[in-house]
């Protein structure tokens, strides 16, 4: 029985990569600004910052700093809490897209080296 043996394509140029990694960044971008406006939101709601006041807490909080304001209502200290899990997990998930093209084409490269030398 013959063993069973994959074709790769060929590697993308890369101009082709260069693509893949600026539409990452631009769904990271969007990602931030989403994240940023959930944070906005929830502080001026709840805790009842004024627009800027909001967005550096959102942003602090968002980069991993932690609160630029004290927070006075129990509401408010929930949601700081729910947006900083909330923030680790945005963290996670924009390290995966910036790094999901660049791991790619490392491993079909690496998949094409492989299928190189098995060749007879």
């Amino acid at each position: 029985m013959e063993p069973h043996v994959h074709h790769y394509r060929p590697l993308p140029s890369r101009g082709h990569f260069l693509r893949r990694l600026c539409r990452s960044v631009v769904i990271v971008l969007g990602i931030v600004a989403g994240a940023l406006a959930i944070g906005m939101a929830g502080y001026h709601g709840f805790e009842g910052l004024g627009w800027m006041d909001s967005f550096l807490n959102a942003a602090m909080i968002l980069s991993g700093m932690g609160p630029a304001t004290e927070l006075h209502t129990a509401s408010g200290k929930l949601f700081a809490g729910c947006y900083a899990i909330f923030s680790g997990v945005i963290f996670i998930t924009m390290a995966a897209v910036l790094l999901a093209p660049m791991i790619h084409r490392f491993l079909h490269r690496f998949h094409l080296e492989l299928e190189g030398k098995n060749k007879p």
